[in-house]
């Protein structure tokens, strides 16, 4: 098998493996309908991944990498910082309006899920949220900057506050099944990132 028809195949067992999870959860997701729907003979799996649990972390990883990627093009865009930051969230919450539910977002699906389960995949977990908070605490630190914006503690803090407020109104829209806790902590973010 040559190197690209490899990568090809695994890319796409962690692209049908995210979809998978974010309808199943990790451990409803089976390897055998995952190895169906990708075309790959059973017992095929294990060239690719040493186990499920390295499988997880590769999900976790390619996933963060693609949310990484999209939220540097949304922060480098050519918009007052504090306006971004907003933009951001206010997007997000339109986003669920419109359709219903939270999109594509594996961490709210799997992290209360797999962190007990996976020390490997918390890990994965982590480190993703650490890289978008960074992005969080670079945006913040250049509203501040311009003196677009005044925080009540260092932008890393607000960061980590922005992430979890979210993240946490994220789930509860997910037990309720309505947008209203996306709304009341758009409003809170508005609170904490009140214009200088």
């Amino acid at each position: 098998m040559s190197k690209t028809t490899r990568h090809d195949t695994r890319e796409q067992l962690l692209a049908i493996g995210e979809q998978l999870c974010l309808q199943r959860g990790f451990t409803g997701m089976g390897l055998s309908e995952l190895l169906a729907q990708a075309g790959v003979p059973k017992g095929s799996f294990y060239h690719y991944f040493r186990s499920k649990e390295a499988f997880g972390v590769a999900m976790l990883e390619r996933y963060f990498s693609h949310v990484r990627h999209d939220m540097q093009i949304w922060f480098d865009a050519p918009l007052p910082p504090r306006q971004r930051l907003l933009d951001y969230y206010h997007q997000a919450e339109q986003r669920f309006r419109a359709t219903g539910h939270i999109e594509n977002c594996l961490a709210v699906k799997i992290s209360a899920e797999v962190c007990d389960l996976s020390e490997e995949m918390r890990v994965a977990l982590e480190q993703g949220a650490a890289a978008q908070m960074a992005i969080l605490a670079t945006a913040l630190r250049a509203a501040v900057a311009q003196e677009a914006l005044r925080l009540s503690c260092s932008p890393e803090a607000m960061a980590q506050t922005l992430y979890s407020l979210w993240l946490g109104a994220s789930l509860q829209s997910k037990i309720r099944r309505d947008g209203s806790a996306l709304t009341d902590a758009l409003q809170a973010i508005l609170q904490l990132l009140p214009e200088s």
